[in-house]
């Protein structure tokens, strides 16, 4: 048996027995449009992970993680979804921010945060987007200002998923007055919790609140809580953007084959599996995540790979509303079920991430090499 068959093995074997006895009550909550559901008991599993030496697989051993190859991070996360675990609470400290502190963190920045990502014990959220910097990230306006050995942060932030239960916040900031576009700009690590920080929720169609405003009036954190130096700021940005689409792609095809497992199964029941232009919808469905697992498995990181997965999972919200009929269109006690869920929330995938519209430009100018 070869290594990622291993690890597959070694997963597979303790995520059935942890998720059927003292997490049991665990399995299957959290996820987007559904993150309001047991965080405490996600951030307890999340630590249990730690524990167990199953957070931070892709990172050096000797920061903790396993040294895991592709194919490895690939078994691992494919059995947590099979395994319906929980959805993460840590995922942007471990997938974002902590490489990135890897490639750009000084020694004392890596021994200050990453054994806390590791452990699940300190949350992140990513400060990036602004009211007028959306995906125009360039033209970001939150400020900071070096006084007295600290950073002061005036500014507002937008969508930031999580802020409300994160520890933490990476801020895209300008901290050259005067300066324009992707020059002078820095990237801070800034404290949730200190004085000057202020996180508004934003309510969604599904009427949960993932994503939040944070406004910062003189919100501190030391002056050596920079990654990289002043003026850096755009290039260790990208840097982390670089990091975002992975190996935690091909498990979240699993969660997308269950949904579309789900959609199938009500098409059966209600009849509408009978309408031949639904069943080819449903059959176009089925071949385009075969393909998205084979792009997958070439390269989790294909520039296409994100405009792929979030057109698919629009159409699929789509589609999970066709099949209900009529009784879709109303939430019965007030409350959404999983297919209304679905729809309502993939509207909002073709936008977060980096719209389909930025997506197609960066194709086109970074992969094709088409003029601007």
């Amino acid at each position: 048996m070869d290594r990622p068959e291993r690890l597959r093995a070694e997963a597979r074997s303790w995520l059935a027995e942890q998720l059927s006895t003292t997490f049991a009550h665990a399995r299957g909550l959290g996820g987007p449009g559904r993150e309001h559901e047991g965080h405490d008991v996600r951030l307890a599993w999340e630590r249990h992970l730690g524990r167990a030496g199953w957070t931070c697989l892709s990172w050096p051993e000797a920061y903790g993680g396993r040294a895991a190859t592709l194919a490895e991070q690939i078994a691992f996360h494919e059995e947590y979804a099979r395994a319906d675990a929980p959805a993460r609470v840590g995922h942007i400290g471990e997938g974002l921010i902590g490489p990135t502190i890897l490639d750009f963190g000084t020694p004392e920045q890596k021994a200050r945060f990453l054994p806390g990502i590791r452990r699940g014990e300190e949350l992140w959220c990513q400060g990036y987007s602004e009211p007028e910097a959306g995906s125009d990230l360039a033209n970001v306006r939150t400020r900071a200002e070096l006084v007295a050995g600290e950073w002061v942060v005036t500014g507002q932030k937008v969508w930031t998923s999580l802020a409300h239960v994160a520890d933490w916040c990476f801020v895209l900031c300008r901290t050259e007055p005067g300066s324009t576009r992707h020059r002078g700009l820095s990237y801070l690590l800034v404290p949730m919790r200190a004085p000057g920080v202020e996180v508004r929720p934003i309510v969604q169609l599904t009427g949960t609140s993932e994503f939040n405003e944070v406004f910062f009036d003189g919100a501190r954190t030391p002056a050596d809580h920079i990654l990289g130096a002043p003026g850096d700021g755009w290039r260790i940005a990208m840097a982390t953007l670089g990091h975002e689409r992975g190996a935690a792609t091909l498990g979240q095809q699993i969660g997308f084959q269950r949904e579309l497992d789900r959609v199938v199964a009500t098409a059966v029941r209600t009849g509408a599996a009978q309408d031949p232009v639904l069943r080819d919808r449903i059959a176009q469905s089925w071949l385009e995540l075969r393909v998205m697992r084979l792009n997958g498995l070439r390269d989790p990181g294909l520039p296409f790979t994100k405009l792929y997965w979030s057109e698919w999972h629009r159409r699929l919200g789509e589609l999970a509303q066709a099949v209900q009929g009529r009784a879709g269109l109303v939430a019965e006690d007030g409350e959404l079920n999983e297919l209304q869920r679905l729809y309502l929330f993939s509207r909002a995938d073709t936008i977060y991430a980096g719209s389909s519209e930025i997506q197609r430009t960066i194709i086109a100018e970074r992969a094709l090499g088409l003029p601007r």
